[in-house]
């Protein structure tokens, strides 16, 4: 059977701390090979974005290989570093980060957390490269270098070797070398099957495959793109998020009390939502969602059905603090209006300070908050740098923060996209923690170990609720 995920993080987490032990993941073992093809690009999509794309296809053989790098020397000639850097950035972003896998994240911050040198190695150039390391907390990269002159404009000639099969290794062993590191205590994670010299430095070498796996591979989930039924899908959850919504509010109608009715919206809109998507939610810790109340629950933003799976799992009595832009979607901008959400403007520091006053107010009445303090989804499932002001508005209030965890809402819709896929989204509701006698003086402490915490819930994830 395949290695299990659970089993390779247990042994990185009991290997020797320090960074005299070598971790080596090459892209194949990080990158799903399903970026999309070139047909489906725009027709006036830069050749420098095409051609870097063409290099993060998998399945290269000798030949295809010598065609990429021919085309991406002649390609990129006579253009600037500093420009082709930009390029690879950008087309992480828009094409290939949905294409990361999760359990690379995993088994990377794992390596990070013990003091590990963390190495990404691959046969493509450091324009595609980089972006990914980047995003990943990787700080070694060895990849096939293009030459630049003294002014940093790209001559179309490689310098030194292309790391293609064995010149990948000995660029591995080049590198533990100069460092005084030995392969051999280390792990190298690849998915290409042409690697045996690369797996053969390694004491722990790590074969990886896209599900299902053969013996003694690790098994990772393809990352694949949407498909039709999943469009239509989508467009049936959207229906079924306004009807559902609708009811809520009709049913709680009688009441006269906008408050029942945005939560009898938020609880028939995400519950059908969910349903008609085929997202099944798993949860831990749900009774820290009932009490105490009020709270200001901090959640980890990778999609933008967050908004749908936070108020699903937390029921009424929620509001929350989103970006001004959501105002313009024709879906969640009146809902979200409706049920009380604080809209800021994050191109002003003074405006979103004058906006967030109120919710002080909003939390004294004993209405909770949901915000996700990161300020915008993240490309892959790590938890990036909090803003302070969701932690203000505890202390000011004197209510408690509750981090709400939530593990592969990425898998169901990707960052920048609105088509959901079916699957599972798992939620862990942290015990609350007490601001009041935290110091301001202490604050950027307090909240880092509070990004710390979702961190390690991610790494060590706990047991459902029976």
């Amino acid at each position: 059977m395949s290695v299990r995920q659970d089993e390779l993080l247990a042994a990185v987490r009991a290997a020797p701390e320090g960074p005299a032990v070598l971790a080596v993941f090459d892209l194949s073992a990080v990158l799903d090979e399903t970026p999309p093809p070139r047909r489906l690009l725009p027709r006036r999509t830069d050749p420098v974005a095409r051609v870097l794309l063409d290099g993060l296809r998998g399945g290269m053989d000798d030949g295809r290989y010598s065609r990429f790098l021919h085309r991406a020397c002649t390609t990129l000639a006579g253009r600037r570093h500093e420009e082709i850097t930009a390029v690879g950035r950008r087309l992480f972003r828009s094409r290939v980060y949905g294409h990361l896998y999760p359990e690379a994240w995993q088994l990377v911050r794992a390596h990070r957390a013990r003091g590990h040198t963390v190495v990404l190695v691959g046969e493509q150039t450091r324009y595609q490269l980089a972006p990914v390391a980047e995003e990943l907390g990787i700080e070694h990269v060895l990849g096939t270098t293009l030459d630049t002159d003294s002014d940093g404009v790209l001559t179309g000639q490689v310098r030194g070797k292309a790391l293609w099969r064995g010149d990948k290794a000995e660029a591995v062993r080049a590198f533990a070398r100069a460092r005084g590191l030995d392969p051999a205590r280390g792990w190298v994670y690849t998915g290409n099957a042409g690697d045996t010299a690369l797996l053969g430095l390694a004491g722990h070498p790590v074969p990886v495959c896209p599900e299902p796996a053969p013996i003694d591979a690790a098994s990772f989930r393809r990352r694949r793109n949407p498909r039709p039924v999943d469009y239509a899908r989508t467009v049936a959850g959207f229906a079924a998020l306004l009807g559902g919504a609708s009811a809520g509010v009709l049913v709680k109608a009688p009441t006269r009390r906008r408050r029942a009715m945005a939560d009898g919206l938020m609880a028939l809109g995400t519950r059908a939502t969910l349903a008609t998507l085929g997202v099944r939610v798993r949860v831990s810790g749900a009774h820290n969602a009932r009490s105490p109340r009020p709270a200001v629950f901090l959640f980890n933003h990778q999609s933008q059905f967050d908004v749908i799976i936070v108020p699903y799992v937390l029921g009424g009595g929620v509001t929350g603090i989103g970006k001004k832009e959501l105002t313009r979607n024709p879906v969640f901008g009146p809902l979200m209006r409706f049920v009380g959400v604080t809209f800021i403007d994050r191109s002003s520091t003074e405006r979103a300070r004058a906006a967030l006053a109120p919710v002080v107010d909003t939390l004294r009445s004993g209405l909770s908050i949901a915000v996700a303090p990161e300020g915008t989804r993240s490309y892959s499932p790590e938890v990036g740098p909090f803003k302070k002001g969701a932690f203000h508005i505890a202390l000011q209030a004197g209510v408690p923060v509750i981090p709400v965890v939530i593990r592969n809402a990425g898998d169901i819709a990707w960052r920048n996209s609105m088509i959901a896929r079916s699957g599972t989204v798992d939620v862990a509701i942290l015990d609350p923690i007490d601001v009041r006698g935290w110091d301001p003086a202490d604050l950027d402490e307090r909240v880092e170990q509070v990004r710390l915490l979702f961190l390690r819930t991610l790494l060590d994830w706990p047991e459902p609720d029976r």
